[in-house]
């Protein structure tokens, strides 16, 4: 393949993961374009570097001009807005616990973007997220797979990318750990050799995202309602839904003698649920929106490792199709905090079979 004829678009956010995926694909041969996705988000006063931010855009345009490349931003603002900040809003406001940075992969990054840069002719789209795809030959299918660096590995949060385009992807830090991509930094001269990560949702001020939700929403956020416990007493008031999540043990503001956790959030009547440690545990769950990514579609159910958090180890359970969008989980030991509106993902070792937004535990 001649890669000089090759046009592959780096998504550059300003860090050294992303400004290194430029030069290696500079490197390897293809004709390569930065392009950094302007979501117009400032926090003036952050001391943590962003993404999203004006910093994020002039270190991806120095970057470039080092590796003497292209480059070029692109306003997305709106859609952030549409399609993953008011999202965020809606499911903290049903009592769920959003993750927003794999709305955003999904709909943004390897969506409106990706139509973007095919437009303007590319024939791949690189980024700098820590995941691996390869061709499997015997299965004649493009699949994704972990990093080998298991701290660094994003893999959870790529789930949702829909099967299809995996074959214009490409993710060259996979098979690196981040000391050795630092390493590369300097290798390549680069301005964001060193700079610290950025690790906190972009769009979220320094002062949490409860902050952000009383400044979106207002009083709606945060009605008051009732504390109750596993046998039905009313044994305090909370302070609105959107402050608690599934597992929370601080910061409930009720002293009842014994640690409680909250175990269920229930919108229509504007309750949470706290009791025991017991109560956390389910012995499976329902998720929708199925994602079926580096595998069949599912006939029969299949044994595979599930991660219902991204900061959770996997555990083995039994998956099932109810139909093409829902799915069954089935935990071989019950599990802590299945929690709606995270993501269930499902892997085979190192293969992301696929995924779904968690309903309900079971």
């Amino acid at each position: 393949m001649n890669l000089k004829n090759k046009k592959v678009f780096v998504a550059m956010s300003g860090g050294v993961d992303s400004s290194v995926v430029a030069a290696l694909m500079k490197d390897q041969g293809y004709d390569v374009v930065g392009v950094t996705m302007c979501f117009s988000i400032t926090h003036p006063q952050t001391k943590k570097p962003s993404c999203c931010g004006m910093d994020g855009i002039n270190d991806s345009k120095r970057a470039a001009q080092i590796l003497d490349i292209p480059h070029y931003v692109l306003d997305f603002a709106q859609d952030l807005d549409q399609l993953v900040i008011q999202n965020f809003a809606d499911e903290y406001l049903s009592g769920r616990t959003p993750n927003p940075c794999v709305r955003c992969n999904q709909f943004l990054k390897f969506g409106t973007l990706w139509e973007k840069v095919k437009s303007l002719g590319a024939d791949y789209l690189a980024t700098g997220h820590y995941s691996k795809i390869e061709y499997n030959e015997g299965q004649n299918r493009f699949e994704m797979k972990k990093a080998v660096d298991s701290k660094k590995d994003q893999s959870y949060f790529l789930y949702s990318i829909p099967k299809d385009f995996l074959s214009f992807l490409l993710f060259p830090l996979g098979g690196f750990t981040k000391e050795e991509v630092r390493a590369l930094g300097h290798q390549y001269h680069l301005n964001t050799a060193d700079k610290q990560e950025s690790q906190d949702i972009c769009f979220v001020p320094d002062e949490g995202y409860k902050k952000f939700l009383r400044d979106r929403l207002g009083a709606e956020a945060f009605i008051p309602g009732d504390f109750v416990n596993e046998k039905g007493e009313v044994v305090g008031q909370h302070q609105g839904i959107a402050n608690y999540t599934i597992g929370q043990r601080d910061k409930l503001g009720i002293a009842l003698g014994v640690p409680v956790y909250v175990y269920k959030i229930e919108k229509n009547t504007n309750k949470v649920y706290v009791g025991p440690k017991t109560c956390l545990y389910s012995k499976g769950l329902l998720a929708q929106n199925f994602n079926v990514l580096s595998m069949d579609d599912p006939q029969e159910p299949m044994e595979v490792s599930v991660r219902i958090r991204y900061n959770t180890p996997e555990v083995k359970g039994v998956l099932t199709c109810l139909s093409q969008e829902q799915i069954k989980i089935e935990f071989h030991e019950p599990q802590l905090s299945v929690t709606p509106g995270q993501s269930v993902v499902l892997y085979d070792d190192d293969v992301v079979l696929g995924g779904a937004v968690i309903e309900s535990a079971i």
